[in-house]
């Protein structure tokens, strides 16, 4: 099972069936954002796609000599500007493609506008959801929850968005779900009404044991998202943000202008492929690497002594050039992972969160924290961080110091805002909201460091904390999964061991769980899991989720325009929501 495969199959089908010629590749903001995350630019470009428009652009230019390949969702929006298209054609012929399901009536629709009969194809192709990494994928869906409850129009789109990837997978699993979660089970039987319904879409070819599709609620395992991270995809998500593949450096002091923006795509960076979840030391290892083999290239490219030395270094000029900014993107990134690492004292701080969240002794949690509260390295959000793992962990202990620390906290500025968000995320993720002990089946271990001598500032930390994900997949393939806790939605128990198994996580998942997975089925041979969510969480995302879910359903409370279109979720904007 592979998501982004399952996504750049049908792109490719689509462009490679409407045949020879020139041709216009025509998407709305959500299908743009899909397409982008599998395909580059320049890999359209050479099956003869030479231009890229946006459907909501009504001036677009008219040019007839060019075939216009559709790529939507199935919207009453897109569906009414396909309309208005095809009454005042811009191009020659139409080939529409959908992203999930079309319904009979707009597809009548359709037909009575196109009074030209331009239209040469209509067809489902169902990639509606963001393919992240092979066993990763998104619905890009921010803050779903209010009052603790599904917003109607985000529980919709995500049962919309599963049942996509299922079709593009090509699997009709069984379903269980988080039996503590009502969000869970609303997913659970939204998927299984839509699979009553369209039983003829969902009749493949049945292997010996079914695939599994498991439904879990964020709340249930709210400490995964809060802490620091250390191996490569996740670090830069958690100190720079990732939106869509996109890094973006721009606020850096002196930055090269062509290392404002950084793609970070495995399709497209073959070391970035490799390293995705290699730890922090590891990755100083093999930059440094890279770093050498790319210098050895240089050396040779300036000895053009002869006709061929020359033919030999234009041929690899490609490659060459695509190194360069391979070696020079990696650099840059993780020099300012490093940077930031040293002025915020990450590594002390982030043994302290591993600490609060994997051992037991109280007294041990309270002298670690009393020592980062007068860490002037320490920075509010991080503190946030370390204060709300104490909470969650310590929720009803009899010596909870929580009121003491924020007492500290007030004589060091710490503002009341984050305060409360502390008592949000005991709202959203405390034992009241939890179905889950998340906390007593570990005991007390210590912190493993690793140092590698040979590159100067980057550490190898390993770190203790699973995430519960890893704990149901350990459960299941062990056959020991609750059917009480974790019931069955759709079709008879499975009793034989799973092979294809697929995790969907309602609140967002997270790059942890999904190097959880990866490790898991590495260990595991013959096992195939994919893991998706409505979002991919940081700790700064997942605080603006948790404010939103905290909120009654009457309070209107919005998530922020930039994070309902992938953008970085500011801070400020969560502290005025709390405020």
């Amino acid at each position: 099972m592979n998501a982004i495969l399952a996504v750049k199959q049908y792109i490719t089908k689509m462009v490679d069936d409407c045949g020879s010629g020139m041709k216009v590749l025509l998407m709305d903001k959500e299908t743009t954002g899909i397409v982008s995350m599998v395909y580059a630019q320049s890999e359209i470009l050479q099956k003869e796609v030479y231009l890229f428009e946006s459907i909501e652009q009504p001036n677009r230019e008219t040019m007839k000599h060019l075939k216009a390949i559709c790529f939507v969702r199935p919207t009453q929006d897109n569906v009414e500007l396909i309309e208005q298209e095809l009454k005042a054609p811009k191009y020659g012929f139409y080939y529409l493609y959908f992203s999930n399901r079309l319904g009979k009536q707009a597809l009548k629709s359709i037909a009575t506008a196109d009074e030209q009969e331009l239209v040469r194809e209509v067809q489902e192709f169902y990639a509606d959801y963001y393919a992240v990494n092979k066993n990763l994928f998104t619905l890009n869906l921010p803050c779903c929850y209010q009052g603790m409850s599904w917003k109607p129009d985000k529980l919709e789109r995500s049962i919309e968005g599963i049942a996509a990837l299922l079709l593009s997978l090509k699997k009709n699993p069984v379903i269980r779900y988080q039996q503590a979660s009502e969000n869970a089970r609303h997913v659970a039987d939204g998927l299984k009404k839509l699979l009553n319904k369209e039983a003829a879409l969902f009749d493949f070819r049945k292997g010996d044991v079914s695939p599994l599709l498991i439904i879990l609620d964020r709340k249930e395992d709210p400490v995964t998202p809060i802490l620091n991270q250390w191996t490569y995809q996740a670090m830069i998500h958690e100190l720079l943000t990732i939106r869509k593949n996109i890094v973006d450096l721009s606020h850096v002091p002196g930055i090269n202008k062509d290392l404002k923006q950084l793609l970070f795509s495995g399709e497209q960076d073959e070391f970035y492929d490799k390293n995705l979840y290699k730890n922090f030391g590891e990755i100083g290892q093999n930059i440094k690497s890279l770093m050498e083999k790319f210098q050895e290239k240089s050396q040779r490219s300036q000895k053009l002594e002869s006709i061929s030395d020359m033919k030999a270094f234009v041929e690899s000029y490609p490659e060459f050039k695509k190194m360069s900014g391979t070696v020079s993107k990696h650099v840059t990134v993780v020099s300012e992972l490093s940077k930031i690492v040293t002025e915020q004292d990450l590594l002390a701080l982030s043994e302290v969160e591993q600490e609060i969240s994997c051992q037991t002794s109280h007294s041990n949690a309270v002298e670690m924290i009393n020592k980062v509260l007068h860490n002037e390295k320490a920075t509010d959000l991080n503190l946030l961080r370390i204060i709300s793992l104490y909470a969650l962990r310590y929720e009803h202990h009899s010596g909870n110091q929580l009121q003491r620390f924020f007492d500290v906290l007030s004589r060091r500025d710490f503002p009341d805002r984050y305060k409360k968000a502390i008592q949000a995320v005991l709202y959203y993720g405390g034992k009241r909201s939890r179905g889950t002990d998340i906390f007593g089946g570990n005991t007390p271990l210590s912190i493993t460091k690793k140092f590698f001598k040979g590159l100067k500032g980057v550490e190898n930390i390993y770190t203790q904390h699973s995430p519960l994900v890893h704990n149901v997949l350990d459960s299941l393939i062990k056959g020991k999964l609750s059917e009480a806790q974790y019931p069955y939605a759709v079709g008879p128990p499975i009793r034989d061991r799973v092979q294809d198994i697929i995790i969907f996580i309602a609140g967002g998942a997270t790059y942890e769980e999904a190097f959880s997975v990866h490790n898991f089925c590495n260990i595991n041979q013959g096992l195939r899991v994919v893991l998706g969510g409505t979002y991919v969480h940081n700790f700064t995302s997942f605080l603006e989720e948790v404010v939103t879910a905290s909120q009654r359903a009457t309070d209107g409370l919005k998530c922020t325009e930039s994070s309902a279109r992938g953008q970085t979720v500011n801070i400020e904007r969560v502290k005025q929501m709390i405020f």
